[in-house]
């Protein structure tokens, strides 16, 4: 072992997907070899064994933003090229190296971290603040679940747990089958809800497998038709127009919109104007205590990572062709390291 760390030490290069204009994917991703980063006093080193391709990462790639939103955008992820060239904000690796003033983790700990819109996570060693979003993986997951535990998983509990969501609720879920929506259906089922998961036809026996207590095809819903009430409507993923929403949802009731930009916000509040329906949306920082959150729950058995799919390293870019189609289920992985 010891042999193997001062081996690893010696090495200054690593690999590394970046993305240095917008595009499509086997346009703009490239592998290349780049200086191999140094943690410095206050950051730990990871040997990322696994990451993800996220929706934002591929919005981020291809600058997919609504028209009223572009200049905001363009002035936050980078006017002419991504501001991150290197993107992935999942990963889940051991620990190689810690900076000397370093306490809260040791070299050989497996971790997991959302590095939000610092990205960083498309290479073979990534360095992180200590006091960043990071924990211990669970006792009972492997990096590749590890890793797609840290971004559907906090954006689900950040929302229901801002939604209040308690015993006896009903939650209506939409886009059920996706990275947010697959966590957003056992955490409210965690926290006593009674819920409803929306989602294409071939998710349906997935959804309901995750504890869903009833299922629907979004295709075939007839919403003019559709009579319940909920106290809580969650959008996950910025698809169901938003009357047919407000429509849904009981007096003092929320609607949560996972994705909304500054414009849709505006929009909905003016929609719900004259109601006492609650608006939950915008942008959070995800911190450790939600990770170790997760964590707590996936050992308990209480959540688990919805994988779809699983690809190389060097396959990144059919990753995310893969996953602007649209239709992922969960999460997709990339493999840094094969085992």
């Amino acid at each position: 072992m010891i042999y193997i760390i001062i081996a690893y030490s010696k090495i200054k290069k690593m690999k590394a997907v970046t993305c240095t204009q917008y595009g499509a994917p086997k346009e703009v991703l490239k592998m290349v070899e780049v200086e191999k980063p140094t943690p410095k006093d206050n950051e730990i080193m990871i040997k990322n064994y696994a990451t993800t391709v996220t929706v934002a990462d591929c919005r981020v790639r291809g600058f997919v933003v609504p028209a009223s939103f572009w200049l905001p955008a363009r002035l936050a992820l980078g006017i002419s090229k991504p501001r991150k060239s290197v993107l992935g904000c999942e990963v889940s690796g051991v620990i190689e190296n810690i900076g000397k003033n370093v306490t809260k983790f040791k070299i050989w700990d497996n971790v997991f971290a959302f590095t939000s819109q610092e990205m960083g996570g498309y290479a073979e060693y990534i360095c992180i603040k200590e006091n960043g979003c990071i924990a211990l993986n669970p006792n009972n997951l492997n990096f590749e679940q590890s890793a797609a535990l840290s971004f559907g998983g906090t954006t689900a509990l950040h929302f229901l747990q801002k939604s209040k969501v308690t015993q006896g609720d009903k939650v209506l879920i939409y886009g059920a089958s996706g990275s947010v929506g697959t966590y957003a259906v056992q955490l409210a089922k965690y926290f006593g809800a009674e819920v409803t998961g929306v989602c294409s036809a071939e998710n349906l026996e997935l959804v309901k497998n995750l504890g869903a207590d009833k299922v629907m095809d979004y295709t075939s819903l007839d919403w003019t038709n559709f009579n319940e009430k909920f106290d809580v409507f969650f959008d996950t993923v910025g698809k169901c127009e938003e009357s047919k929403a407000i429509g849904l949802i009981q007096p003092q009731g929320r609607y949560i919109h996972a994705v909304a930009t500054p414009f849709t916000e505006i929009k909905i509040k003016r929609k719900l104007s004259k109601k006492s329906t609650e608006f939950i949306g915008g942008t959070f920082k995800a911190t450790c205590e939600q990770l170790n959150f997760l964590k707590q729950l996936a050992e308990e058995g209480f959540i688990k990572s919805v994988i779809d799919r699983q690809y190389k390293f060097d396959e990144i870019a059919t990753a995310h062709e893969y996953v602007d189609k649209g239709h992922k289920k969960g999460n997709v992985i990339i493999k840094i390291v094969e085992k």
